[in-house]
């Protein structure tokens, strides 16, 4: 079967200090590069199949407060709409598409269209961006970092997977016992690139009929 084509990222952004390489849950990390949080924990990659219970992660990130450069701090409402206006400003700088937006005390789902810019790159210009909004209404202090160095990314490579996962992130707030979300700059899931009136012969439908033939053998 041949490779599938991305066609749509589920990119999730953790504040600073909220998801460390060596957190209990596991992460994304292969490698730590500073002494004093490889002291915290074991480093798992990926996440756990059996999850800890909430009060070890509590315990994890009091003592990991200690040791890190800056506190341990969440996204309150305000902060919330700052970066709200920091995604706003990346479409019109950027032409990113939205599908889905999550922001959360503590990390950020996004579900974005494929563009030329790579998951990791598009990841930098987001926290960029949110970081000066932060920084200049003074909702984090100069030089703070606000996030984690990188962060998960997840290709998407059908409309069902695309479907899936934004009322996966939409779920998210309810989960917390958040207010809904519904952002302006988010764009209603039209079923891209099987959208209708799409092209049959186009290089992705093409290769989705090529997947069913291979199916049925």
């Amino acid at each position: 079967m041949a490779r599938p084509i991305v066609i749509a990222h589920h990119l999730i952004l953790t504040a600073y200090g909220w998801w460390l390489p060596t957190d209990p849950r596991g992460s994304c990390s292969r490698t730590v590069g500073i002494n004093v949080i490889a002291e915290l924990g074991e480093l798992h990659q990926g996440r756990r199949r059996v999850q800890p219970p909430s009060g070890a992660i509590r315990e994890f990130y009091t003592r990991a407060e200690d040791v890190l450069s800056f506190g341990l701090e969440e996204f309150n409402t305000a902060a919330i709409r700052e970066i709200a206006v920091g995604f706003g400003e990346a479409i019109s700088e950027y032409r990113y598409t939205y599908y889905g937006c999550a922001i959360m005390p503590d990390h950020v789902h996004l579900v974005i269209r494929k563009h030329k810019d790579k998951a990791e790159q598009m990841i930098e210009n987001f926290q960029e961006s949110c970081r000066l909004r932060l920084s200049a209404s003074g909702l984090r202090p100069s030089g703070h970092p606000v996030w984690a160095r990188s962060g998960w990314r997840v290709f998407l490579d059908h409309p069902d997977d695309i479907s899936r996962t934004i009322r996966y992130v939409n779920n998210n707030p309810r989960q917390r016992r958040m207010p809904e979300q519904e952002w302006g700059f988010v764009s209603e899931y039209d079923g891209w690139p099987l959208h209708e009136g799409h092209n049959p012969n186009s290089p992705y439908a093409r290769r989705l009929k090529g997947d069913a033939r291979d199916r049925r053998g």
